[in-house]
């Protein structure tokens, strides 16, 4: 949460709503950036077993491109999942808080009074 907080509880529940969608722009980019990671390691790992077995013919440069692939892979798994999770707990606190300034605000019946009154019992108005 920022330290930047203002004294209407309103603006900062603007604030925090803002800050959670960001959050949850974050989450999903990293999600998507995960798949293709897991993509590239499977990949990378299937070139390499194919090679091994000889079911595709050895070349240097395929070879280079699978163990990229493979080991890039992994960080970039590594790295965004670690993102995320740091990303999750930021959103739960933010969501906490959030709900926190949203009880403590003095909300107020916005329904006028005698507002259904005008309705006859078979549901239209008089």
């Amino acid at each position: 949460m920022h330290d930047d907080q203002s004294g209407d509880p309103h603006d900062e529940v603007v604030r925090l709503e803002e800050f959670i969608e960001d959050l949850a722009a974050k989450i999903e980019s990293c999600r998507k950036l995960i798949l293709v990671s897991r993509i590239a390691v499977a990949g990378g790992s299937l070139v390499l077993t194919g090679m091994l077995f000889g079911a595709i013919r050895f070349g240097p440069a395929i070879m280079a491109a699978a163990v990229a692939a493979l080991l890039g892979g992994i960080a970039v798994w590594g790295s965004n999942s670690s993102t995320a999770q740091q990303a999750a707990q930021e959103l739960a606190s933010a969501e906490s808080d959030r709900s926190a300034l949203i009880e403590e605000m003095d909300l107020g019946d916005v329904t006028p009074q005698g507002a259904f009154s005008a309705r006859s019992q078979n549901g239209t108005t008089a």
